[in-house]
């Protein structure tokens, strides 16, 4: 767990907080004669310490977004998929502790068991160093992913395609240009090109999303023109 804890960049004074967070009930289930516990009532805590520490920060930071806006945005950023990016950032499946039956179903990298981990590690986190650490790891880990949850809220390749047809004969291409990163944290780089030309750049844990964050450097770039 030292590792983890390199990652997390955060070192626990209590082991045991953890520990618990890394249990599954299944392997709770299986150990109850040694007094396991499941991270349940952790992940219950976790949701909403990671709930209120990102409604905070998108009222602060956002505040001529209307409340639609906020909900949408808060939800992108805290969903399942979101928290399971950031389980394989940690690599987060080879500390958990699973019951036999879990283990054998590949429950290391079922993106539900990773994702209600990360909830409980960051209640851990909260339960040991306080609020503090907790909004810390949420703003390095968590809402480092806003500007990705704002382009999953809109359809950023859409919208360039739409300005770009303004006139005729427009021709927009992507092209993968990178990847980088151990296979549970590859990010990958798009640029996209009009009329074979370069016009924005984007990076993002899926090709998807890197193209998405390649149209929305293009609109930018080009709206600033027509500005």
């Amino acid at each position: 767990m030292k590792t983890l804890e390199e990652v997390l960049d955060y070192t626990f004074q209590d082991k045991t907080l953890l520990e618990n967070a890394l249990t599954h009930s299944s392997y709770a289930n299986e150990n109850r004669a040694s007094g396991a516990v499941s991270n349940e009532r952790l992940e219950f805590l976790g949701d909403s310490v990671l709930g209120m520490v990102t409604a905070d920060h998108l009222y602060r930071t956002h505040p001529d977004l209307p409340e639609g806006e906020l909900t949408r945005t808060r939800a992108a950023l805290v969903c399942e998929g979101s928290l399971y990016e950031v389980a394989k950032v940690w690599d987060l499946g080879r500390y958990l502790r699973l019951g036999k039956g879990e283990e054998s179903g590949g429950g290391r990298e079922r993106t539900s068991i990773l994702a209600d981990a990360v909830e409980a590690v960051l209640a851990a986190m909260y339960l040991d160093g306080g609020v503090g650490t907790a909004r810390k790891a949420i703003h390095r880990f968590v809402l480092s992913g806003e500007e990705r949850a704002e382009a999953a809220n809109r359809d950023y390749k859409t919208a360039l395609q739409e300005l770009v047809q303004r006139q005729s004969g427009q021709i927009l291409v992507y092209h993968l240009t990178g990847e980088n990163g151990p296979d549970h944290a590859k990010t990958f780089t798009v640029e996209v090109l009009l009329n074979h030309t370069p016009v924005g750049t984007g990076t993002g844990r899926s090709k998807k999303e890197a193209e998405q964050m390649a149209a929305k450097s293009a609109i930018e770039k080009l709206e600033n023109k027509i500005s």
